[in-house]
């Protein structure tokens, strides 16, 4: 093959190589609707708790490109068939300002995630997008809607306590004071927006669940160092980290920010099945367990929370 054939042939590869990639972080990965499930053992989970199925919904930014009003309304319609126990969202409803985006009313996003349903409750954090740009608009929709929104709270759910934090770079998240109204027997989840907080939670809180770093939203390992939105670096980039003992769960998230791209991060859902630490084998006469006791909290009714404030 001649010399200028070879190069005609390396530059078709390389246009087709680009408008692959260009598809798949412009369009087929910030409009994946994938729900990832995990099952995570925790030393600290109760075995009445066994099997406890929890959904987290992270960082829409509605009002990105690949995010609006029917699109979250789409995002309902997946979780319900998956039947989680708690559904737990973790902030950032709201964005205006990503690139090619058009601002959505928080209460059009409320009015949707209002549909949301589970045995346990629906529950949520606000985000520092929310606070930037909608103030307390968002916490006040999303609350009409029948959600729960917890700032430096915690709620007793009957069989465990929902500890939620304040945004750590808008409003102060207090890790004591929050887990100072929870007992010290008691399992406890514990909501924050930011992983950040993280090496503040003592090792009694069963689980830390948070969002807000969109997995580096273009997970190219060198460049993924420099998106993510953490002094920590890529230390709390996504998924399942576990530091001395305790636990955290971090999820890439449902939309974008900044640029409508993501790659190697594809938007998600997460439900963890929430699982005792298996204990140590006593030898071969121990049976293993043949199945998880399903936790269903009593009805079908979404729980309320506290009274506004």
């Amino acid at each position: 093959m001649a010399p200028r054939s070879r190069a005609a042939v390396a530059a078709g590869v390389a246009a087709a190589l680009a408008a692959a990639i260009a598809w798949r972080a412009l369009w087929q990965e910030p409009r994946a609707d994938r729900v990832r499930e995990r099952e995570l053992r925790l030393p600290h989970w109760p075995a009445r708790l066994d099997g406890l199925r929890v959904a987290l919904i992270s960082d829409l930014h509605a009002g990105a490109p690949h995010v609006d009003e029917d699109r979250i309304a789409r995002l309902v319609d997946t979780v319900a068939p998956h039947r989680p126990d708690l559904i737990l969202l973790l902030g950032d409803f709201i964005d205006p300002t990503v690139a090619g985006g058009t601002e959505v009313a928080p209460e059009a996003v409320a009015e949707r995630l209002g549909r949301l349903e589970a045995p346990l409750g629906v529950f949520a954090v606000l985000g520092n997008h929310d606070w930037d740009h909608a103030g307390a608009r968002v916490g006040a929709a999303l609350r009409a809607a029948g959600i729960a929104v917890l700032e430096n709270e915690a709620i007793d759910l009957g069989r465990l306590h929902l500890a939620g934090l304040a945004d750590l770079r808008t409003r102060g998240a207090d890790v004591e004071r929050t887990l100072a109204r929870v007992p010290p027997e008691r399992p406890v989840l514990l909501l924050s927006h930011d992983p950040d907080v993280f090496p503040r939670v003592p090792r009694r809180v069963a689980l830390t669940v948070a969002g807000h770093t969109h997995g580096g939203q273009v997970a190219v390992p060198v460049l993924r160092r420099r998106n993510i939105p953490s002094r920590f670096g890529e230390r709390y980039a996504r998924g399942h980290i576990v530091e001395d003992g305790r636990h955290l769960y971090v999820t890439a998230g449902f939309g974008t920010t900044g640029w409508p791209v993501r790659l190697l991060a594809p938007s998600e859902v997460v439900i963890l099945r929430l699982r005792p630490a298996a204990p140590p084998p006593r030898g071969p006469a121990v049976r293993p367990r043949r199945g998880p006791i399903r936790i269903r909290g009593a009805g079908r009714r979404r729980a309320r929370g506290p009274a506004r404030r």
